[in-house]
């Protein structure tokens, strides 16, 4: 099965779904003791502010960590099983599965294609469920939290290693995440048991499950970099992608990996 292919279907599609221009703030800095007014009016402290527009800043300062409530939970899950994401990567994934012929037994035609849709779709819903089940049991957060960070690689060590940790307790701090790493094997070894031809195995789920965790990986990085933000497209079109933690409880600091 040319599972590999499906992979790149998914980071395709997170690359043409929006985009997520940086925000630069200035910083005020504080004047310090006392100096003679200038015959223009302008003290060294004021020369100070105007200079500092000049000069690159850090980005500003984010909240404290805040716990999600249940409602917010709630709504990230049906968003990351049932919503548009879903839909539109089941339906995109199946015309490659179509093309390849996979599985085989399932032949060509609409109802082939259907039946493939339902079965991509199935899948991630499997796999939602299993990781917020888990989480709930385990008392984890398992939501995406953009880093504070700046830079390319920074940002994307932040968005991988966020693949398979979550945050836990009132301080927010990142343990592992058991509930991550096993997610996205439930998913496909479900398939794999429940409704796939006979002939695979759950050893043919294992492998598919090793693609979906790397899919994971894949849309936490294009949550980082492409579609969560007020400025993105598509938080303009009110379908910004829930996964991601609220702007109002992301972290204050970015942890050390």
């Amino acid at each position: 099965m040319k599972i590999h292919m499906v992979l790149a279907t998914w980071l395709s599609v997170g690359v043409g779904l929006g985009y997520c221009p940086a925000v630069l703030h200035a910083q005020q800095p504080a004047g310090v003791g006392t100096a003679q007014t200038p015959k223009n009016g302008t003290t060294p402290a004021d020369s100070n502010a105007m200079n500092s527009s000049k000069i690159d800043t850090p980005r500003p300062q984010k909240d404290a960590y805040v716990r999600p409530t249940e409602k917010t939970k709630i709504k990230n899950y049906f968003f990351d099983a049932y919503g548009p994401y879903p839909i539109v990567g089941a339906a995109l994934v199946a015309g490659i599965n179509q093309a390849n012929g996979t599985p085989p037994e399932w032949g060509q035609g609409w109802k082939a294609y259907g039946q493939r849709v339902g079965s991509n779709y199935g899948i991630n819903a499997v796999s939602q469920t299993t990781r917020y089940a888990l989480s709930e049991v385990l008392r984890q957060d398992t939501m995406y939290y953009r880093c504070d960070c700046t830079g390319f690689f920074p940002r994307l060590k932040h968005a991988l290693i966020s693949t398979l940790t979550a945050r836990q307790e009132h301080d927010g701090h990142y343990v592992f995440s058991v509930p991550a790493l096993i997610a996205p094997y439930a998913g496909t070894i479900t398939a794999t048991e429940a409704w796939y031809p006979a002939r695979y195995s759950p050893k043919d789920g294992f492998r598919m499950g090793n693609y979906n965790l790397l899919a994971q990986a894949g849309g936490n990085t294009a949550i980082e970099f492409l579609f969560h933000g007020p400025h993105t497209v598509l938080s303009r079109m009110g379908i910004e992608n829930k996964h991601a933690a609220p702007e109002s409880e992301q972290p204050t600091t970015t942890p050390d990996h």
